[in-house]
């Protein structure tokens, strides 16, 4: 099998990322300037450009927003992320550059000092940040790994457009009416506190009673618990959990290993699995049909997340 194909498997705990870098200016005029490491999923990134001309907007959220440029007649809002990150940027020898970004049906272009070059990783070597990495990035970074002697850290692109565009955020459709007889239990991973946050008060709006975990290895722990439980004492999985819904990128195993591992296990597989991620497309749907996704979603749609959630539990019932 060719490497072109394996890099279309899915199900393998690995990703590949674009790492980048950025220009970080001294405090002081004698200092030499930092040069920081990040990396963003590829699966993510539409193109990498040269720095457009520009165009200021006339309101911004945020000084980072630059303004937008015109992109193939499609209007796309630059961010600076040195700024956005609180740093200030130096000017390299090198123009910046531009990576352009689509998820969540929205596209973002990002300025960058440089583009390194794409890296293959497994998610388990990926560490999630420690309280003060999370703290000084404004929440920023979803993941630690080293790469060749560098420490790179990879962005949580999703927050800083959810934050810049508030309106793009997880948000229940209170139209709906979520009263039910039953109330059913939800195994929740995700990497982002607070999109963990958000969708444990969502679905328990809808009723479900919520437990959250912070990735794909935290709940297939949680899962073999249940095991080894249910094998005990002659039930079923679905007396203990009955819908688990998973986003994909995640440190130490990401949703579409954890579905793969639930649909090959005898015992797990009446799970209905629910994948629930920014990187639901048209393009990346057929990865989450090749490890057996009972459905996959894409951010913000928790709406629908509850409402077919609740269809396949009740499908199966």
């Amino acid at each position: 099998m060719s490497q072109t194909n394996i890099l279309l498997e899915a199900g393998t705990n690995e990703l590949e990322i674009v790492e980048f870098h950025l220009e970080e200016a001294a405090d002081t005029p004698e200092g030499a300037p930092y040069r920081g490491y990040y990396g963003v999923n590829v699966a993510k990134v539409l193109e990498i450009i040269r720095m457009p001309k520009v165009t200021e907007l006339p309101e911004v959220q945020h000084r980072s927003v630059l303004g937008a440029f015109n992109l193939r007649s499609h209007i796309i809002p630059l961010v600076d992320l040195s700024l956005w990150l609180g740093k200030r940027r130096a000017e390299g020898t090198e123009p910046p550059k531009v990576i352009v970004t689509e998820f969540n049906n929205v596209t973002t272009a990002f300025m960058v000092s440089g583009v390194n070059r794409i890296h293959r990783i497994s998610w388990e070597s990926v560490e999630p940040p420690n309280r003060y990495v999370a703290a000084v990035s404004n929440n920023s970074i979803t993941g630690v790994v080293q790469l060749e002697g560098r420490i790179v850290f990879l962005l949580d692109l999703e927050k800083i457009v959810a934050d810049l565009n508030p309106q793009l955020g997880l948000r229940l459709d209170h139209a709906v009416d979520w009263s039910a007889n039953t109330r059913y239990r939800a195994l929740i991973a995700d990497d982002s506190g607070l999109i963990r946050e958000m969708l444990k008060d969502l679905m328990q709006k809808a009723n479900f009673e919520v437990e959250a975990v912070n990735n794909g290895r935290e709940a297939w722990d949680r899962l073999a618990e249940l095991k080894a439980k249910g094998e005990q004492e002659g039930r079923p999985i679905t007396d203990y959990v009955q819908v688990l819904v998973s986003d994909i990128e995640m440190p130490s195993m990401d949703g579409h290993n954890l579905c793969k591992r639930v649909k090959e296990d005898n015992y797990l597989r009446g799970i209905p699995v629910i994948l629930f991620s920014s990187l639901i497309t048209d393009k990346l749907r057929h990865k989450g049909m090749a490890v057996g996704a009972d459905d996959q979603i894409s951010k913000p749609e928790v709406t629908h997340l509850a409402k077919r959630a609740l269809a396949l539990i009740e499908g199966r019932g």
